[in-house]
């Protein structure tokens, strides 16, 4: 029985569960090519569940590559409006390993590790009467998701939609979008493009977002609640930008995947002051017990769980390591903690147990679910 014919396919929501990121795989059942560098892939779950997320957040897949297992982290472009798949739309950047290999290696029918969903920058968290969204490049892509959700179920919300692009057949979602365009009444869509391409005739706007062109592309800008996604350089001069204006900046919100400045890693054994006793002896390890791997382990001063669990051999997935993404969640089974994370964990889960891996580090014997 294949899969068009299979009746089990066509449950209904409530008789599904929701996608449960520790025991279901991710099955690609589409694949799109967007412009020359750009893919979106769609998948579903391999136990037939259901996606429950925000617009505007992300995922982290686990990637087979020949050197191991890889974890590259990507927005969803989807939207939880449509609950029985998910997407990710994805641009080769040069020198992008992940990238590269799901191009080159994931067809219809492939199946992935996938853990998530997570992230804050979602317009759900701060409800307006109107937004501004302004992107570049590949960070269409949460927008994007919050732009689908607004359109199937308050298409009417006032939306201005700046995104800007190098050339025209490097805008992505461009024929989607300009759909929408005619039939959102309250969506005003812009393009700004840097060049001109031999391709197509371009009449539109040209150039790049500056103080200028922004009051010609949404006017009430002051007015809305802006959400910004796209390279560093291009998201800091839209700060700059705003800033300049006389923008009130907590209506500003954007999306980066940057990790804070990192911290030199600490030495096993720190070094002794000059002035210390020569039987002072260092701060003590903190044993870790690793309950389904059954292995016993330590943590050294000043290392997180993470580390620890690496040492011993224990492997705990991981992408962002800085207490962003979520995906080295564990259940932390008896001790406590110190965690210091960036929003990749709720508080409800840590009320049930559950700390990020990479950001934690024990203050007592401690085990965990690993």
């Amino acid at each position: 029985m294949n899969a068009m014919t299979d009746p089990g396919l066509y449950r209904h929501l409530d008789e599904m569960a929701p996608w449960n990121d520790r025991l279901q795989v991710l099955e690609v059942i589409g694949i799109a090519d967007e412009t020359p560098e750009v893919k979106t892939f769609t998948f579903r779950s391999d136990a037939q569940t259901w996606f429950r997320y925000k617009p505007g957040q992300f995922i982290t897949l686990e990637l087979p590559v020949d050197d191991g297992p890889l974890m590259r982290t990507y927005t969803l472009s989807s939207s939880p409006s449509r609950p029985f798949s998910i997407a990710v739309t994805v641009k080769a950047q040069p020198g992008s390993v992940g990238a590269r290999w799901m191009f080159d290696n994931l067809g219809v029918g492939a199946r992935l590790k996938a853990f998530g969903p997570g992230g804050e920058f979602t317009h759900h968290n701060h409800p307006a009467a109107k937004y501004l969204f302004i992107s570049a490049g590949s960070g269409i892509t949460p927008v994007m998701s919050m732009l689908r959700w607004l359109n199937d179920c308050a298409p009417g919300t006032d939306v201005s939609f700046v995104n800007c692009a190098r050339r025209p057949e490097e805008i992505i979602f461009r024929k989607e979008l300009e759909l929408l365009g005619s039939r959102m009444p309250g969506l005003s869509l812009s393009f700004l493009i840097e060049e001109r391409s031999s391709r197509e005739s371009w009449f539109g706007h040209m150039g790049r977002i500056d103080a200028v062109r922004l009051p010609l592309l949404s006017p009430d800008f002051r007015e809305r609640e802006v959400f910004c996604c796209g390279p560093e350089p291009f998201m800091r001069a839209v700060r700059e930008m705003l800033q300049a204006a006389g923008f009130d900046m907590a209506f500003y919100h954007q999306e980066s995947f940057g990790a804070p400045p990192v911290e030199p890693a600490p030495a096993a054994f720190p070094e002794l002051p000059a002035n210390a006793d020569a039987g002072t002896a260092p701060a003590a390890t903190v044993p870790v017990r690793f309950s389904l791997s059954d292995v016993e382990g330590e943590c050294l001063p000043g290392q997180t769980v993470l580390q620890a669990a690496r040492a011993s051999g224990v492997r705990i997935s991981a992408a962002c390591e800085f207490g962003l993404c979520g995906t080295c969640k564990v259940k932390k089974l008896s001790g406590e903690v110190e965690m210091n994370h960036n929003g990749g964990i709720l508080d409800d889960e840590i009320a049930d147990g559950f700390i990020l891996a990479c950001c934690s580090k024990p203050l007592c014997d401690l085990e965990i679910e690993a």
